[in-house]
């Protein structure tokens, strides 16, 4: 407030009462620089509070952006499957979350007629020219292997899917104990498909050979 009063008060009162006499120039002559840098002062606090505002505002429209973002949980996944080294299969996996648990649609190309263990790894790695690095079964409950419809089984058991004469297969159906959330999320996981049939016993992988498919589950673009 005193710098303000200085700056705005003084120099015209100064000028009004003392307007020709020594006693106003030596005062102007004083009080110059005063002023200026009160003025720069008010100046640069302006500025500054202007800045200010303009970044808790730019914050507060981020925090609301980031919290929308993070209220819209993922509805649709897809896996693109790539064959491991001497194979030929390919195809894909798109997941969708429902109220009831997590669609599963696969169609597959280039693999021997018959069934195929079919499962979600722990890792999403594919770099391995065997598969090997997706690492074994998602397991996170520690439960031992089964088929899709036990109760106590792995996340990541699908089962077998079975091609028909000319290497095509087609798998659709509803997992209960799929997630796409916390700890038991399918998301960032993998797809192999195995050279044999899973027998959906023998602990832990069912027996089903070699691993001739990998694909990473990733976020679809369509949500």
């Amino acid at each position: 407030m005193k710098g303000e009063w200085l700056v705005f008060f003084c120099p015209p009162a100064i000028n009004y009462f003392f307007p020709d006499s020594l006693f106003r120039i030596i005062f102007n002559y004083l009080c110059d620089p005063i002023i200026r840098i009160m003025q720069t002062k008010t100046f640069i606090s302006t500025i500054s509070l202007v800045l200010a505002l303009g970044l808790s505002t730019a914050l507060a429209q981020d925090h609301q952006h980031m919290n929308m973002t993070a209220a819209a949980p993922a509805r649709k996944a897809i896996c693109v499957l790539y064959a491991t080294q001497g194979n030929t299969v390919s195809g894909t996996v798109i997941f969708t979350r429902l109220p009831e648990g997590v669609r599963v649609v696969a169609d597959l190309n280039g693999l021997t007629p018959g069934k195929h263990g079919f499962h979600i790894h722990e890792f999403g790695d594919c770099s391995s020219p065997d598969g090997s690095s997706a690492g074994g079964h998602f397991n996170p409950s520690g439960s031992p292997h089964g088929s899709p419809m036990d109760m106590s089984r792995h996340a990541g058991d699908m089962g077998n899917i079975e091609a028909d004469a000319n290497g095509k297969a087609h798998m659709e159906y509803i997992d209960p104990h799929m997630s796409f959330d916390g700890p038991a999320s399918i998301l960032g996981r993998s797809v192999i498909v195995h050279a044999k049939e899973d027998d959906m016993k023998t602990q832990p992988t069912g027996n089903a050979g070699p691993r001739i498919a990998c694909g990473v589950i990733g976020l679809s673009k369509a949500q």
